[in-house]
């Protein structure tokens, strides 16, 4: 299991780490930023156990992220209800991820109703069409299934829509899994560039709107939309429902488009 072996250094004590099966999670010279961003999730959750869970999230991927690293993490604030967690990955002496973690437990409910449902949902994941096989980078290649969820190929909206799930068995608890894959698919700006050219992802937070998370069979429907372009940058919008239509992540991501 190669997430397993990318986890496994991790350590309640934090400081340096060398990363197992670190080519099969890269991402050109950088890790998947997934990864990057489970990583300082466990390294989180394994120095503070007796968190509650999680709520949300606000990365930043400052600069690509070595097999050898640092790992720092402190809580910044804990209330009676909300805990706030810094979670950092250095290299080299210099920060290359910071992400911000609220954990919340759960309170009586003055507010209550759902996420609205897709309108055009493409129907379950077993007749889908496998999309990519072979192609792409190693992190997609080695560790993730991904099928099409939309009629739209090539140029067009600039929105990219995948069933995706990890090639199990991952050992993951729901939580891990979400933010390992909460960033699979490329921005949908890809679909508008005039020329093909290499996009990076710059930041990424999320909400989880629900403390237990679930699915058939590992399939998560991802989508990512980009809400405006120009000028180099693209501010996305980033969903994941479960297989029965239930949204589960809504997100915002900034990208920067070169070429």
């Amino acid at each position: 299991m190669a997430i397993q072996e990318l986890l496994d250094p991790i350590t309640a004590a934090g400081g340096e780490v060398r990363f197992g099966s670190f080519d099969e999670w890269q991402q050109g010279r950088t890790l998947y930023g997934g990864a990057s961003a489970l990583i300082a999730y466990t390294a989180a959750i394994r120095a503070f156990p007796d968190l509650p869970p999680l709520c949300a999230g606000q990365i930043a991927f400052v600069a690509p992220v070595d097999e050898t690293a640092e790992l720092r993490r402190e809580i910044v604030r804990q209330g009676r209800n909300v805990t706030q967690v810094r979670s950092e990955i250095w290299c080299q002496g210099q920060c290359t991820l910071t992400a911000f973690f609220l954990f919340g437990a759960e309170r009586e409910t003055n507010a209550s109703h759902d996420a609205a449902a897709l309108a055009d949902w493409p129907g379950p994941p077993g007749q889908a069409e496998d999309v990519m096989g072979n192609q792409g980078p190693a992190f997609l290649q080695n560790n993730f299934e991904l099928r099409r969820a939309q009629d739209q190929r090539g140029p067009g909206d600039p929105v990219v829509r995948r069933w995706a799930r990890l090639k199990p068995p991952t050992g993951l608890d729901p939580m891990s899994e979400l933010v390992l894959l909460g960033d699979v698919l490329p921005p949908g700006a890809m679909r508008a560039m005039a020329r093909p050219g290499p996009l990076s992802s710059i930041n990424w937070s999320f909400n989880l709107l629900g403390t237990e998370p679930q699915t058939r069979d590992g399939w998560w429907l991802s989508e990512n939309a980009s809400q405006h372009a120009a000028a180099g940058y693209s501010s996305e919008r980033l969903r994941l429902w479960n297989a029965d239509g239930r949204q589960v992540m809504d997100g915002l991501q900034s990208v920067a488009i070169f070429g």
